[in-house]
């Protein structure tokens, strides 16, 4: 697997952790979006893309976020607790939507994002930078039969 191109939105927020959004495409033919640079506290990571995991209410079957006091649909009162823990006894509250099955290919993944990160960051210092557009390029060759 090749990652054959990263574009990197920066966030303008300045005292975030989070400090850019990112789409990375593998062998020119597979797009991977909402990739997260974050800082922390032993430097810049990645964070791949994820969900809220959700719940359904015990009372009408709605279906609620871990965090929710309350069901968005009947209002009864929701347990604190129902969200599962992980192995460090956390709240597991999002579960991934794509990523590395293996060390080596997450810290490829992580020095070509962070190198973008890096390059688009001195990029924007310069006079007239202009933002990068995530959604650019989506024209996809769609076949009559799935439209």
């Amino acid at each position: 697997m090749e990652i054959t191109e990263v574009r990197v939105k920066l966030v303008a927020n300045k005292d975030d952790r989070l400090k850019g959004f990112c789409s990375m495409t593998l062998d020119n033919e597979f797009v991977v979006r909402d990739v997260k640079v974050i800082e922390g506290t032993s430097g810049l990571f990645v964070a791949m893309p994820s969900r809220k995991m959700s719940d359904h209410c015990e009372k009408c079957g709605g279906k609620n976020h871990l965090r929710a006091k309350f069901c968005n649909n009947c209002g009864a009162s929701l347990s604190e607790n129902r969200a599962k823990k992980d192995a460090k006894g956390r709240m597991k509250l999002h579960a991934d939507i794509a990523h590395p099955i293996n060390a080596e290919c997450r810290r490829r993944i992580q020095e070509k994002i962070v190198e973008a990160f890096k390059e688009e960051l001195e990029k924007s210092k310069e006079p007239g930078y202009k933002p990068v557009d995530l959604d650019e390029g989506d024209d996809f060759d769609i076949p009559d039969a799935i439209t």
